[in-house]
């Protein structure tokens, strides 16, 4: 099932759109809060958006949003848009820590060779054993226990960000938080 946004967070809002565009149209760019999508929409004539407001996108009526145009990359982000997507992401993180810490309790080897835990930033040999002997005495139950339980790891929330702008400017083999870039595909 191809999976799609409900809500998304304003980036930048655009009121005549891209300089380079044939057509002024309002236009904004925007993160979804869910998989971390990054589009381009078209915003209804005389509406106003303000970065990091919350617009609706799903399948039912948008009040703010006229049409989804379509996926773009991180360097489609105007540079506005890509600080504020930092910003966001950090935000998005803290929020949902409950289902990143799941993810440090529940991560598994991806081969015989490599866990997928060792996809995050910083996380070598050393810090991952240390991840996986804490988890197998006793769950994580938040980021605050992982770093201290797990010490010299750093900041938990701040992997997860790392890892997810990195996932999102394609840089990436495997794809943890987000969808893979559009590259020969339309959809979002």
């Amino acid at each position: 099932m191809l999976k799609r946004e409900e809500n998304a967070i304003v980036l930048d809002f655009l009121p005549f759109g891209r300089s380079s565009a044939a057509k002024r149209e309002p236009l904004a760019q925007i993160l979804g809060d869910t998989y971390f999508t990054l589009l381009d929409v078209l915003v209804k004539p005389g509406v106003t958006l303000s970065p990091s407001e919350r617009v609706y996108i799903g399948k039912d009526e948008r009040d703010k949003i006229d049409y989804i145009k379509g996926r773009i990359t991180y360097n489609d982000l105007t540079s506005a848009a890509q600080r504020q997507a930092e910003l966001e992401i950090r935000n998005l993180v803290s929020v949902r820590e409950q289902e990143f810490v799941t993810f440090l309790n529940r991560a598994g080897p991806l081969s015989i060779r490599s866990h997928s835990l060792e996809l995050l930033p910083t996380i070598g040999k050393k810090h991952l054993e240390a991840l996986l002997k804490a988890r197998e005495e006793k769950l994580f139950t938040s980021f605050e226990d992982v770093k201290a339980r797990a010490p010299g790891l750093g900041r938990p929330d701040e992997l997860f960000v790392s890892r997810i702008v990195s996932e999102l400017k394609g840089e990436e083999k495997y794809y943890l938080f987000t969808k893979p870039p559009a590259r020969d595909r339309d959809g979002f």
